[in-house]
């Protein structure tokens, strides 16, 4: 599944009401962290074809980086049923990332 881009417009529709597991990758495009994560995050997405994968950019949706209380980039946050069930924080390996949305 392709990883979308997230903003506070459409986290609702796309996040919360999602009817399936969603896993919300908070970086910025500055963050070195981040863009080591970026090609992590993209091959879970590929080889996950039941939880969508999703991206948001916290210098973009600071509302929503204040929400869910991202205190440091990169984290990913699980939701499901519009709840967080599961949060990492820092660079991780792909085998964590596969972990946290089981």
């Amino acid at each position: 599944m392709e990883v979308l881009n997230i903003t506070c417009n459409n986290f609702e529709e796309e996040v919360l009401k999602s009817d399936t597991t969603v896993l919300v990758d908070f970086y910025a495009d500055w963050c070195g962290p981040c863009k080591m994560l970026s090609p992590i995050i993209d091959s879970v997405a590929k080889e996950n074809k039941n939880i969508k994968v999703v991206k948001v950019n916290v210098d973009d949706a600071q509302d929503l980086a204040i929400k869910y209380q991202v205190m440091s980039i990169p984290t990913v946050v699980i939701i499901k049923n519009g709840q967080e069930v599961n949060r990492s924080v820092g660079l991780v390996n792909k085998s964590k990332i596969e972990e946290l949305v089981k």
